[in-house]
């Protein structure tokens, strides 16, 4: 994908007057048959997510500014310019767009008409655009941080500002965007926001400028990234600066007043990263930290180059230390995969949870002595009841409607992480860690798939492993453990009786 847009030959307008008659005739009816066809939201076919992302271009970078008015619950001013190469002629472009007002659209500076379709923003250029061709479109509109009734994503209120947390299918519900882990591309934020404020985004920071009480911080990111993984914190927040493995500028985002109470946590990164590095090869971006939000969202979030966790988990005395270092390598895992390596699909989303989880055990083994064996075992009973739920790693079941953060089940995670551990069974130790580092290094920056990740188990291993990866991926049931004859699944569990049944919905429901 090409990441910095350069117009190769002037664009061709075929809905452009003509001087001959002939020409001219047939020119307005092409327009006025797209004119008439009717708008409706458009997808890239994704088995999952079927109205998510567009055909029809492929983004190379996003220039997003917003102006905070300093209060979470009012809608931000923002402009969106997306620079774009066509990949076949357009006559309307369709944007994922879900959450905000739209005040004017422009293709390469020519204002343009627009409605809604869906969660779509449908686009008609006064002209249309020919495939093979740059174009430029700018959208002036607003964000609005109060969620979206029926959805999940897009801005989290903080207890000082906001944050983002856009996985899976929410970017578009912060700005207009082909919002599909397939089409990464290179992002600039500059966001405004009152004296007083911190602002960080993804990437390193371009400048700042003070203007009549109010600062705008710009950032840029010097690696492509998808959507779902962009991140702005807005908030009276203190950075941290330290330095990891090989110079790398580490920077962590802290609520102020809990600054003291998080640095013991944050001074581990160096450490965490280089512990991945001997794992898989050096760290894949520019900079890395903690964005610690002050908000309880029920997760923690990879997003690129700055991974966002709940402030309470570092500090409430609920988990053992050696548990919550384990899913700082978690998110931190992930910039190599899922962030650096991105699912070509939400079906490959095994991939990025499936290692993160991994990485999260295997250090848990090697730093706190709690055994991989062990957790894979029990893994390995409750997996023929994560299929049943959510379906095999590589083929997860659909969300249902209005929880598009459902496709994030145990099936993807330890579910997953089994997977990785019968490959290492299967092939040995030293393939599966030459493999490891090869998927790394091979796809960085990149987009793939399972198909890509058995291809290359074949290649490193020498041997054909489609049998193995058809029954471990795909499979109702789960396959016997190479090297375990003694591992069995669990029994399924006997249905609930009616009464108890609904105490156990209440309760969950609370």
């Amino acid at each position: 994908m090409r990441l910095t847009p350069h117009r190769t030959r002037p664009r061709t307008r075929p809905c452009r007057r003509r001087t001959s008659a002939v020409l001219l005739a047939s020119a307005v009816s092409v327009c006025l048959v797209a004119a008439s066809a009717p708008v409706v939201p458009l997808g890239v076919g994704d088995r999952l997510f079927p109205y998510l992302g567009n055909p029809g271009y492929d983004v190379a970078s996003y220039d997003l500014s917003f102006t905070y008015p300093g209060s979470n619950s009012e809608p931000l001013r923002a402009v969106t310019t997306i620079d774009a190469w066509t990949t076949a002629d357009l006559e309307r472009i369709n944007l994922d767009f879900a959450h905000g007002t739209v005040h004017s659209v422009e293709v390469d500076g020519e204002p343009a008409l627009f409605s809604t379709a869906g969660e779509d923003l449908v686009i008609t250029p006064e002209d249309s655009v020919s495939d093979g061709n740059w174009m430029r479109i700018t959208v002036r509109h607003t964000s609005d941080p109060v969620p979206a009734r029926g959805r999940e994503g897009g801005w989290v209120r903080t207890a000082d500002g906001l944050a983002m947390a856009n996985q899976a299918d929410a970017a578009h519900l912060v700005f207009p965007c082909n919002d599909h882990p397939s089409d990464k591309a290179m992002f600039t934020f500059r966001v405004t926001a009152p004296d007083g404020h911190t602002v960080v985004a993804n990437g390193l920071s371009a400048g700042v400028d003070k203007s009549r009480g109010a600062t705008t911080w710009t950032y840029r990111t010097q690696h492509p990234m998808a959507t779902e993984l962009a991140q702005v914190s807005i908030g009276r927040s203190t950075v941290l600066h330290r330095t990891g493995p090989h110079g790398l500028p580490v920077r962590d985002v802290v609520p102020t007043r809990y600054r003291k109470a998080l640095e013991p946590w944050l001074e581990k990164t160096p450490e965490q990263i280089a512990w991945m590095e001997g794992k898989v090869g050096r760290y894949p971006f520019e900079t890395y930290g903690l964005l610690m939000a002050d908000a309880s969202t029920g997760f923690q979030l990879e997003t690129q180059t700055l991974s966002l966790f709940e402030r309470e988990l570092f500090t409430e005395p609920v988990h053992p230390a050696w548990y919550v270092e384990s899913i700082m390598i978690h998110e931190l895992a992930h910039q190599w995969f899922g962030d650096s390596v991105g699912p070509r699909t939400w079906s490959d989303l095994w991939l990025n949870e499936g290692h993160a989880t991994w990485y999260e055990a295997l250090y848990a083994e090697e730093q706190a002595g709690k055994p991989m064996r062990d957790r894979m075992k029990a893994a390995y009973g409750a997996s023929d009841g994560w299929r049943v739920a959510g379906g095999p790693p590589a083929a997860p079941k659909a969300p249902e409607p209005g929880r598009k953060i459902g496709i994030f089940r145990p099936n993807v995670y330890d579910g997953a992480a089994l997977v990785l551990y019968a490959l290492r069974q299967e092939i040995g130790r030293a393939a599966f860690e030459r493999l490891e580092r090869a998927w790394a290094g091979r796809y960085k920056d990149r987009t793939a798939t399972t198909e890509d990740f058995v291809r290359l188990a074949a290649e490193i291993s020498g041997r054909d492993l489609d049998g193995f990866f058809q029954g471990w991926l795909y499979a109702e049931k789960t396959p016997p453990m190479p090297g375990h004859p003694d591992w069995k699944p669990a029994a399924p569990a006997k249905p609930a009786e009616p009464g108890k049944a609904a105490a156990s919905a209440g309760a969950a429901a609370r």
